[in-house]
């Protein structure tokens, strides 16, 4: 069975209630998580595939815990890994960079030679634009608790069943 490791921030409350419902909603993987915070790159690496939280911050940046990770993995390479992406953002207040953090993980991921995962339709949002839109595709499963809170239960169930067979 491949591992696959769920990767956020513990001190996240609204990405760790996010996280919790993913793990929960996979049948046919175990998902372990880890906090990326105190995570170490050699555990990091012992992973066939990742799920990835990262909720945008600012103005499109990433959140710190992200940016002092990363230089961890700078010299690996992730060829065959998979990586899915989700992040937390708000259209309605920052509808010109919505969840921009995604599309600048899944570059930094895909530079190191990772699949990027997981990818889902942009219709049902609103936002002027988003690093995580590619080809009117977005690269990731996009939340937004603050303005649509109540599909996000649904968008998480049928993000998982696709993740379930691109895993697989």
């Amino acid at each position: 069975m491949k591992k696959i490791a769920l990767v956020y921030s513990f001190n996240s409350v609204k990405s760790a209630k996010i996280a919790t419902k993913i793990a929960e909603s996979f049948n046919q993987f175990e998902v372990e998580q880890l906090n990326v915070e105190t995570c170490r790159a050699e555990e990091f690496l012992a992973y066939d595939g990742y799920i990835l939280s990262v909720p945008t911050w600012f103005d499109g940046e990433l959140p710190n815990y992200w940016d002092e990770f990363l230089p961890a993995l700078e010299n690996h390479d992730l060829t065959n890994k998979k990586v899915a992406l989700y992040g937390l953002g708000d259209q309605k207040n920052y509808p010109e960079n919505f969840c921009d953090a995604v599309g600048i993980l899944a570059q930094f991921f895909e530079e190191k030679g990772a699949k990027i995962v997981g990818s889902t339709s942009p219709d049902g949002y609103s936002f002027e634009s988003s690093k995580a839109l590619r080809d009117n595709t977005l690269i990731g499963l996009l939340l937004d608790q603050e303005n649509q809170a109540r599909l996000s239960d649904e968008r998480i169930n049928n993000w998982t069943k696709q993740l379930e067979l691109e895993f697989a």
